[in-house]
């Protein structure tokens, strides 16, 4: 990317002035980052669903899974009804996007089965749709104040309590976003 560098691996927190209800006060993991456009996953809204109804709909069998009541999370608003898996060990999927040497995103059902045997990824977040934006559009919000971006945090992520993450992520930084203005502006 010319002029900028890629933000794959890091989290965009939202601004408190955020007030897009598709991401006001979210944590979004960015995964992919280029010339042409930026693809991330939220992290820290989930909907009413669990890993086992998304088995179930998908008619792939759970009974040995003891994963299957994890909640399934608001990944963002484009193709809500496709799933995407993050995750650490890599693994040998047959659609993966390796994003960092401990981080990934799969989105094949090869995934989902081997997660219904006990025989996927350890640390995993199963997401219905994602955050996309198109070229320059990315890099212009945060110009525009709109997000904070920091290196990402596996910990963080698969950890941390989903209600706790954009609070958390911001103090990774240093900072307190009770104490940020809502109004946005620049000297």
């Amino acid at each position: 990317m010319e002029g900028t560098h890629s933000l794959a691996n890091n989290f965009l927190i939202a601004m408190p002035a955020m007030k897009d209800p598709n991401f006001e006060q979210t944590v979004t993991y960015i995964c992919q980052h280029s010339d042409e456009g930026a693809l991330g996953i939220v992290i820290n809204r989930i909907i009413d669903l669990t890993v086992g109804d998304v088995l179930d709909q998908m008619k792939i069998d759970r009974a040995l899974s003891v994963k299957s009541d994890a909640r399934v999370y608001y990944g963002g608003p484009v193709q809500m009804e496709r799933g995407f898996i993050l995750h650490e060990d890599i693994g040998d999927w047959d659609s993966t996007l390796k994003i960092s040497d401990r981080t990934a995103l799969t989105t094949s059902r090869d995934i989902l089965e081997a997660m219904a045997r006990n025989a996927g990824p350890e640390r995993a977040l199963l997401a219905l749709g994602y955050a996309g934006w198109g070229a320059g559009q990315l890099e212009r919000e945060i110009t525009e104040n709109a997000w904070l971006h920091l290196p990402a945090d596996n910990e963080l992520m698969f950890s941390t309590p989903v209600q706790q993450r954009w609070e958390e992520a911001a103090a990774l930084l240093g900072v307190d976003l009770s104490l940020l203005s809502t109004d946005a502006g620049h000297a």
